[in-house]
């Protein structure tokens, strides 16, 4: 919705803010630390290396470009577009860690 408002910032912080609560979600699923910003990396780095998927920590950075573009303004609506796209991948990569044991 904030996306089509035009509102870029705050479009990309529910993007991140989704990125970061799937990957808490599965961490706590899996037992896994994941109460600090570091540990949310830990996570997707870890859901790689049980995938082999370079994709999931590829997507996971995406989400934390819209954090930064939260804080300091700097994508352009087309980036902003297609990184929200990423995100919503990423959730759907995460969300399959949820339903199966990878």
């Amino acid at each position: 919705e904030e996306f089509a408002r035009g509102d870029l910032a705050q479009a990309s912080k529910k993007g991140w803010r989704a990125a970061a609560r799937i990957t808490q979600a599965v961490a706590a699923h899996r037992g896994w630390q994941h109460d600090s910003h570091v540990m949310l990396f830990d996570v997707a780095q870890r859901i790689k290396r049980e995938t082999d998927s370079l994709e999931t920590v590829l997507l996971f950075n995406s989400a934390e470009a819209l954090r930064t573009n939260f804080h300091e303004g700097w994508m352009p609506r087309a980036h902003v577009s297609i990184t929200l796209n990423a995100v919503a991948d990423y959730v759907a990569l995460m969300e399959r860690c949820l339903d199966a044991s990878v």
